[in-house]
Protein backbone atom coordinates (compact mmCIF):
# COMPACT_ATOMS: atom_id res chain seq x y z
CA UNK A 1 0.00 0.00 0.00
CA UNK A 2 1.35 3.44 -0.90
CA UNK A 3 1.95 6.18 1.66
CA UNK A 4 -0.73 8.33 -0.04
CA UNK A 5 -3.33 5.58 0.23
CA UNK A 6 -2.45 4.86 3.84
CA UNK A 7 -2.20 8.35 5.33
CA UNK A 8 -2.98 10.84 2.55
CA UNK A 9 0.68 11.81 2.07
CA UNK A 10 3.57 10.75 -0.17
CA UNK A 11 6.77 12.09 1.45
CA UNK A 12 8.39 13.78 -1.54
CA UNK A 13 7.42 16.08 -4.38
CA UNK A 14 7.44 14.24 -7.70
CA UNK A 15 6.25 14.72 -11.26
CA UNK A 16 2.84 13.50 -12.37
CA UNK A 17 2.82 10.72 -14.97
CA UNK A 18 -0.88 10.83 -15.89
CA UNK A 19 -4.24 12.30 -14.88
CA UNK A 20 -7.89 11.40 -15.52
CA UNK A 21 -10.21 8.67 -14.26
CA UNK A 22 -10.84 10.95 -11.25
CA UNK A 23 -7.25 10.91 -10.12
CA UNK A 24 -3.53 11.00 -10.83
CA UNK A 25 -0.60 8.63 -11.39
CA UNK A 26 2.82 9.41 -9.94
CA UNK A 27 5.72 7.57 -8.28
CA UNK A 28 4.44 4.23 -9.63
CA UNK A 29 1.11 4.58 -7.82
CA UNK A 30 -2.40 5.73 -8.56
CA UNK A 31 -4.36 8.23 -6.45
CA UNK A 32 -8.12 8.79 -6.74
CA UNK A 33 -9.21 12.34 -5.96
CA UNK A 34 -7.68 15.79 -6.04
CA UNK A 35 -4.06 16.43 -5.14
CA UNK A 36 -1.80 19.02 -3.50
CA UNK A 37 1.81 18.88 -4.70
CA UNK A 38 4.01 20.70 -2.20
CA UNK A 39 7.74 20.86 -1.48
CA UNK A 40 7.04 18.56 1.50
CA UNK A 41 5.32 15.92 -0.63
CA UNK A 42 2.11 14.92 -2.35
CA UNK A 43 -1.13 15.14 -0.36
CA UNK A 44 -4.69 13.94 -0.89
CA UNK A 45 -6.85 17.08 -1.18
CA UNK A 46 -10.61 17.08 -0.54
CA UNK A 47 -11.45 19.86 -3.04
CA UNK A 48 -13.68 18.60 -5.86
CA UNK A 49 -14.89 21.71 -7.73
CA UNK A 50 -13.47 25.21 -8.19
CA UNK A 51 -15.78 26.56 -5.46
CA UNK A 52 -13.96 24.31 -2.98
CA UNK A 53 -10.72 26.25 -3.52
CA UNK A 54 -10.82 28.47 -0.46
CA UNK A 55 -8.22 29.98 1.84
CA UNK A 56 -8.89 27.12 4.25
CA UNK A 57 -8.42 24.50 1.52
CA UNK A 58 -5.11 26.13 0.59
CA UNK A 59 -3.84 26.39 4.17
CA UNK A 60 -1.11 23.78 3.53
CA UNK A 61 0.12 25.92 0.63
CA UNK A 62 0.18 29.04 2.80
CA UNK A 63 2.04 27.13 5.53
CA UNK A 64 4.75 26.20 2.99
CA UNK A 65 4.83 29.66 1.36
CA UNK A 66 8.50 30.24 2.20
CA UNK A 67 9.42 27.36 -0.13
CA UNK A 68 6.98 28.20 -2.97
CA UNK A 69 7.33 30.86 -5.67
CA UNK A 70 4.55 29.67 -8.00
CA UNK A 71 1.29 27.82 -7.33
CA UNK A 72 -0.34 26.17 -10.34
CA UNK A 73 -4.04 25.52 -9.75
CA UNK A 74 -5.81 22.96 -11.93
CA UNK A 75 -9.47 23.93 -12.11
CA UNK A 76 -10.81 20.83 -13.87
CA UNK A 77 -11.94 21.32 -17.47
CA UNK A 78 -13.17 24.90 -17.22
CA UNK A 79 -11.25 28.00 -16.25
CA UNK A 80 -13.10 30.01 -13.62
CA UNK A 81 -11.96 32.90 -11.50
CA UNK A 82 -10.54 32.37 -8.05
CA UNK A 83 -12.18 34.21 -5.19
CA UNK A 84 -10.47 37.61 -4.70
CA UNK A 85 -9.67 36.77 -1.07
CA UNK A 86 -7.84 33.60 -2.19
CA UNK A 87 -5.70 35.54 -4.69
CA UNK A 88 -5.03 38.21 -2.04
CA UNK A 89 -3.96 35.65 0.59
CA UNK A 90 -1.55 33.99 -1.86
CA UNK A 91 -0.17 37.38 -2.91
CA UNK A 92 0.33 38.37 0.76
CA UNK A 93 2.45 35.23 1.17
CA UNK A 94 4.54 36.07 -1.92
CA UNK A 95 3.09 33.28 -4.07
CA UNK A 96 2.39 33.84 -7.77
CA UNK A 97 -0.74 31.93 -8.80
CA UNK A 98 -1.73 30.58 -12.20
CA UNK A 99 -5.23 29.07 -12.40
CA UNK A 100 -5.73 26.96 -15.55
CA UNK A 101 -7.31 23.67 -16.62
CA UNK A 102 -6.08 20.57 -14.80
CA UNK A 103 -4.37 19.17 -17.91
CA UNK A 104 -2.46 22.39 -18.51
CA UNK A 105 -1.65 22.62 -14.80
CA UNK A 106 -0.16 19.11 -14.74
CA UNK A 107 2.02 19.85 -17.77
CA UNK A 108 3.17 23.24 -16.39
CA UNK A 109 3.85 21.79 -12.94
CA UNK A 110 5.97 18.99 -14.43
CA UNK A 111 8.05 21.44 -16.51
CA UNK A 112 8.67 23.80 -13.59
CA UNK A 113 9.48 20.90 -11.26
CA UNK A 114 11.97 19.50 -13.82
CA UNK A 115 13.57 22.96 -13.95
CA UNK A 116 13.94 22.73 -10.15
CA UNK A 117 11.75 25.77 -9.63
CA UNK A 118 9.98 26.40 -6.31
CA UNK A 119 6.60 25.22 -7.59
CA UNK A 120 3.48 23.78 -5.99
CA UNK A 121 0.23 22.59 -7.52
CA UNK A 122 -3.37 22.28 -6.34
CA UNK A 123 -5.06 19.95 -8.81
CA UNK A 124 -8.75 19.12 -9.09
CA UNK A 125 -9.25 15.59 -10.35
CA UNK A 126 -11.08 15.11 -13.65
CA UNK A 127 -12.89 12.05 -14.97
CA UNK A 128 -11.87 12.35 -18.62
CA UNK A 129 -8.78 13.74 -20.30
CA UNK A 130 -9.65 16.23 -23.03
Amino acid sequence: MSDLARDGHFPQQVGIDAYGNSGFRFAEMSHRGSLLCLPTGMFAWPAMVPGDITIEALEPVLAAAGDIDVLIIGLGHDITGLAPEVRAALREHGIIVEAITTGSAVRTYNVLLAEERAVAAALLAVERVR
